[in-house]
């Protein structure tokens, strides 16, 4: 009945990306497409590149490269189940953890967050023969994630032949559809060691162009690097950066030792002053005659320049020079010991000294740093191995992001990326939003944080987060709960700049943004340090299981025809299903979901405005026309409804054309 009113069913599979590039591609060159398929040959020639049969060209290949095409191709089934008593805020929060296969979950995040995050920073697996999770399954991903999460891990040994090939056929898909999900003026950053950071860049070429690559830091992770093992200690690693386009607005800091430099004052704005008299060893009037000439100062006097052994010296500029200034009032006056010094006025606006990023990150924290946050949040070392220090990602925080960006970590680990995001954020004002992915890998049976009852990686960075946020949440109530007003300290470092003395006090951060906050110990919420926890799961919808039926079991098969009469599975909430709704409409999980009545029927309500209306309430007999009638009243996009939460065939065929009058499309699950 469904199809026949043409209602669109949600098919429970993330983004077809293949599709949409497809389209792409066709839609700027549709002749090239001939019964659905391209002609790569016409592409070619219209692009002026000719087939010309050498085999010798450059290209980077290895085995599998052509199935890394079609595992990032291949749409997931899969779905994120929101797990609130794990989460933190997790009503208003705009921030996200995921535990997950990260490959199925950045197919996942298409729909959504298709060209919406600015920086991606990753921290992969070094290639290091041990400990290799990450086995990519063609067939049957979210079996193959099942059966990693519960097992020890797999070792990449140099041996085995395929040492580089496994790496590369893991990184690949993964960086395919990252690049999907940054903006256009987006921008990755890419920690590595020397075993692949030149496999890792020719990787990259091949993603994001090699015109995007903007250069590699190298980071001295270490203080000494041990014993080595074969000639020398290696104390460094590298961080390769790509942007996604030309559009990249990489933010450079404006150095604060000159700023304090222009500490004068006019009109105009603020300048410093540079002597016009000229220093050092060429100072003397002899040194160049031209340049000792008179300047009348304000009371009339000529005023001679003078060297420093005091005898006669010489101006810096020459005398058209001197004009230009005197023309445009650049030179300024002081009275120093009953004589007349000119200055040159070097104005701020014109003259600012911009701190470009050094390629080497020499003095910018390193592990051990890293380990220490770790141990005072956590009250014990060695919880997690060799973390990435905060002050490292806060150097690339700074330079490519601002406001309300999102920023994705799909390596999390012990979650630096969520925590710098959170400290920037206490510190600028900035509401910047960050998502977490990370494989829930074992942790040994032997480690620290196994024995402090960490029984996976996922459960290190969560508390991470919950402990940060706490303690950064904290500080910054410390600061301004003081109704009386703002101590000078926080006036001096730009953190606060005013409270007032009613109900509400006033801050404004760094970035000139003001935000107003309680004094009542309500609403007292500065800054977002909560996460909404979502887990890789098999999606809510019911699908016919076609694993094969072992020694003829017909319950088996009874039970699956069974669990084919209701579309959702029987196991899952209903907010697991709204969630999964979210997804595969291309809504963010972080918009707000609102549980109302409509007509006396249980509805849920995606986002501020209504945006979709998600209907799974089959009581009393089954939504019924009336009920489709009052929920096309609140002008929602879309409604969602489970089939067989209808009253019957009627009802539905009735709800089409009624949603259909009213001009709101409807979907079935």
């Amino acid at each position: 009945m469904a199809q026949k009113l043409d209602i669109t069913k949600v098919d429970g599979k993330s983004l077809d990306i293949e599709a949409v590039d497809k389209e792409k591609l066709k839609a700027v060159f549709p002749q090239c497409f001939s019964e659905g398929k391209l002609d790569i040959d016409k592409l070619l020639s219209l692009c002026g590149e000719y087939i010309d049969n050498d085999f010798e060209k450059y290209k980077f290949e290895w085995k599998g490269k052509s199935e890394c095409y079609k595992i990032a191709g291949k749409r997931s089934t899969g779905t994120l189940r929101p797990c609130v008593q794990e989460s933190v805020d997790f009503e208003n929060t705009n921030n996200l953890y995921i535990e997950g296969d990260n490959l199925e979950v950045l197919k996942l995040l298409q729909n959504a967050y298709y060209r919406k995050v600015k920086m991606i920073y990753i921290d992969p697996p070094y290639n290091t023969g041990n400990d290799f999770v990450y086995e990519d399954d063609f067939k049957d991903p979210l079996a193959k994630y099942k059966e990693i999460t519960s097992q020890t891990t797999k070792s990449n040994p140099e041996t085995m032949g395929r040492y580089h090939t496994n790496w590369l056929n893991m990184m690949y898909p993964r960086l395919r559809l990252a690049a999907n999900l940054l903006r256009d003026d987006g921008v990755i950053f890419i920690s590595i060691d020397e075993r692949e950071v030149e496999n890792l860049k020719k990787v990259c070429n091949e993603v994001f162009g090699e015109e995007n690559f903007i250069g590699s830091f190298i980071w001295r992770k270490k203080d000494g690097g041990g014993q080595a093992k074969d000639y020398f200690a290696i104390e460094h690693e590298y961080i390769v950066v790509y942007r996604k386009t030309e559009l990249l607005d990489w933010i450079d800091k404006i150095e604060q030792r000159s700023i304090t430099q222009y500490n004068k004052k006019d009109d105009i704005g603020n300048f410093k002053i540079t002597k016009l008299a000229k220093w050092g060893n060429t100072a003397r009037r002899e040194d160049r005659p031209s340049m000792y000439f008179p300047l009348v100062a304000p009371d009339g006097e000529n005023v001679y320049p003078i060297a420093p052994d005091g005898n006669d010296g010489r101006w810096r500029v020459g005398k058209d020079r001197m004009e230009e200034l005197k023309s445009a009032n650049l030179i300024y006056w002081e009275r120093k010991a009953d004589k007349w010094v000119p200055y040159e006025k070097e104005y701020f606006d014109n003259q600012v000294k911009i701190l470009k990023k050094r390629s080497i990150l020499y003095d910018v924290a390193n592990t051990g740093d890293g380990s220490n946050v770790l141990t005072d949040l956590f009250g014990k070392k060695d919880i997690f191995e060799n973390p990435k220090p905060i002050e490292l990602l806060r150097e690339f925080l700074e330079s490519s992001t601002k406001d309300s960006d999102i920023i994705l970590d799909f390596f999390s680990g012990s979650a630096t990326t969520a925590h710098a995001v959170m400290q920037l954020n206490a510190e600028d004002g900035g509401n910047r939003q960050f998502i977490m992915v990370q494989l829930p890998e074992l942790t040994d049976e032997k480690s620290e944080a196994y024995k402090a009852g960490y029984k996976n990686i996922c459960e290190i960075g969560k508390e991470r987060i919950r402990r940060a946020g706490a303690k950064i949440k904290a500080e910054e109530m410390s600061k301004i709960s003081q109704k009386s007003g703002a101590s000078p300290d926080l006036v001096n470092l730009g953190i606060v700049s005013s409270f007032d003395l009613g109900s509400g006090c006033e801050a404004t951060y760094k970035n000139n943004q003001t935000k107003t906050f309680s004094q009542n110990g309500e609403n007292q919420k500065l800054l977002d340090t909560g996460f909404k926890v979502f887990k890789l799961d098999t999606s809510n919808l019911v699908k016919w299981d076609d694993t094969p039926i072992l020694d003829n079991n017909t319950q088996d098969l009874f039970t699956r025809m069974n669990n084919m009469v209701e579309s959702i599975k029987t196991d899952r909430t209903e907010l697991d299903v709204v969630y999964e709704v979210m997804l595969k409409l291309g809504i963010p999980v972080t918009y707000k979901i609102f549980e109302t009545q409509v007509n006396g029927r249980k509805v849920y309500s995606i986002g501020e405005d209504g945006l979709v209306l998600v209907c799974l309430d089959k009581s009393n007999g089954g939504i019924t026309p009336e009920d489709i009638t009052a929920m096309c009243d609140l002008a929602p996009a879309k409604i969602v409804a489970a089939e067989n939460a209808f009253k019957d065939d009627v009802a539905l065929s009735n709800a089409y054309y009624i949603s259909k009058d009213k001009g709101i499309e409807i979907e079935l699950l």
